[in-house]
């Protein structure tokens, strides 16, 4: 049976204003937070501890994810180049590849994927609970206490997250194109050093920023509108997964565009 136009004028407008929505919600968390960086009290301790939960403990997976990549763009780019001619580019398009995107949009997503769902479970808990009722009811302001410490903490791992991908990606990439690929050990750093410059390294962490940014606030707002029990703590999780990767991706683009085309 077709839908009547009513029927799908009203899904439309439904499905434009939750995403309205969010991004207002998004919008005023991130404002409320920035405001809330410089008031009393700052929870040192808090901030402290998600910084170990968001890099230290992350440190893992992106180091394993990062080096795996570099690998297989090595396993693909190597035999290529070695075919042709152009092994002397082996390390430059290795290096480029995993400075520039790899290591900045796979720190984001590994950190989306584990930290992202944890916080996003944790706050959602307490809203279901009441427990954000009772922080009010005691004088404790939410996003003091829960959200600004996972922000700084996103926004300052993140970048550190981001050279350890870098340094996992290359190394992945060096033992694939060297001891598979048959490029020459010396031409595979030489041209690193010719073609990959400490921007680019730079401009790769700066992007991170920005993720973390993300994971944060998408985390938080999902949290904080938690409802329903369980039911709604594993829809924000969800929610809070698909949300952040889909928006990396999407604020990668723009970055990219931003911070070296016209190179």
């Amino acid at each position: 049976m077709a839908k009547r136009p009513g029927a799908e004028s009203a899904l439309s407008r439904g499905a434009v204003g939750a995403v309205l929505t969010f991004v207002g919600e998004c919008a005023l968390l991130l404002a409320e937070s920035l405001r809330r960086l410089i008031a009393r009290p700052f929870e040192a301790a808090e901030t402290l501890s998600q910084m170990a939960f968001i890099g230290l403990n992350s440190v893992p997976i992106v180091a394993l994810t990062t080096f795996a990549s570099g690998a297989v763009l090595a396993l693909y780019s190597s035999e290529l180049l070695v075919r042709y001619g152009a092994s002397s580019l082996a390390g430059a398009a290795i290096g480029l590849a995993v400075t520039r995107e790899i290591a900045p949009v796979l720190a984001g997503i590994m950190v989306a994927a584990r930290a992202g769902s944890a916080m996003a479970a944790q706050i959602g808990t307490m809203a279901v609970s009441e427990q954000i009722d009772a922080l009010r009811s005691l004088n404790v302001n939410p996003v003091s206490y829960l959200v600004v410490p996972r922000l700084i903490a996103a926004v300052v791992t993140l970048p550190m997250l981001c050279l350890v991908g870098v340094y996992a990606g290359v190394t992945g990439g060096f033992l694939v194109s060297v001891y598979r690929g048959g490029v020459p050990e010396g031409a595979f750093w030489t041209s690193i050093r010719q073609w990959v410059e400490s921007g680019d390294l730079f401009k790769g962490m700066v992007k991170t920023v920005a993720f973390g940014a993300i994971i944060a606030v998408v985390a938080a707002q999902q949290g904080l509108r938690s409802r329903e029990g369980a039911v709604g703590v594993g829809r924000a999780t969800t929610n809070t997964v698909v949300i952040s990767m889909v928006l990396i991706y999407v604020a990668n683009y723009f970055l990219t565009a931003l911070l070296f085309t016209g190179r």
